[in-house]
């Protein structure tokens, strides 16, 4: 079985991303969540595989961020 992260253990090995990033990345579906009762945890192999996504040359689609005001 996979090792699970919390969201807190998720982020700090993601490079100390905020869990809010987390959060959203989860609920954006960018992230697969897996739940344990009540609590949220993450698969390691789902933090490689978002990981790997990211990276450069990747064919996963990016999800486009928010315009921000004022630009």
């Amino acid at each position: 079985m996979d090792k699970l992260y919390s969201i807190k253990d998720a982020a700090n090995r993601l490079g100390g991303v905020s869990k809010w990033t987390i959060q959203s990345w989860l609920s954006s579906g960018r992230l697969k969540r897996t739940k344990v009762g009540r609590r949220t945890m993450i698969a390691e192999l789902d933090l490689q595989l978002f990981v790997e996504s990211c990276g450069p040359g990747s064919t996963a689609p990016r999800i486009p961020r928010a315009p921000v005001v004022g630009e």
